[in-house]
């Protein structure tokens, strides 16, 4: 029985739903759990916003979302309401401002910083506003937290989701 069977075999004993990369070019298998590497709407979302921009993968946004929330799942100030103590919101943590600043750039974002699919997409056109069309996926990343320790973190944890 093939890797990808016993996985579906071992989620469907368990209950759980599984997505499974059969061609190599997306993310990671995750099962549809709170404790899964990527819970299912977020990766959706994931692979959905990347489609915005060249260069940006699905593996990278998903980092991001994962290193500033854990996809959501985080129980901190400004993930799910208000803000945290820098002032940033919603899933993928951004200043109101800089959000603003997106919906004007981009008119298919929506308004509520704190919908995933709605912050995720404003993550995916910031990123490549600020770098990742142009290859430049480093610049992109300091520019969305300016730190060198963040950008190593994101691409550590692209890299284990591809």
């Amino acid at each position: 029985m093939s890797f990808a069977k016993k996985v579906l075999w071992g989620a469907a004993i368990l209950g759980g739903i599984v997505w499974i990369d059969h061609h190599g070019d997306g993310l990671v298998a995750s099962a549809d759990t709170d404790n899964s590497p990527i819970p299912a709407a977020y990766k959706a979302h994931y692979d959905a916003a990347a489609g915005t921009c060249p260069h940006l993968d699905a593996a990278l946004l998903a980092a991001v979302g994962k290193i500033e929330t854990d996809h959501g799942r985080a129980r901190m100030p400004g993930v799910h309401s208000g803000a945290n103590s820098a002032g940033a919101a919603g899933p993928m943590q951004f200043l109101p401002a800089t959000f603003q600043t997106m919906r004007k750039r981009h008119p298919d974002i929506g308004p509520d910083q704190y919908d995933p699919e709605t912050a995720i997409k404003a993550a995916a056109h910031y990123l490549c506003d600020s770098g990742v069309a142009k290859g430049d996926v480093r610049g992109a990343l300091f520019a969305y937290n300016h730190s060198d320790k963040y950008v190593a973190d994101v691409q550590a944890q692209a890299r284990a989701y591809r």
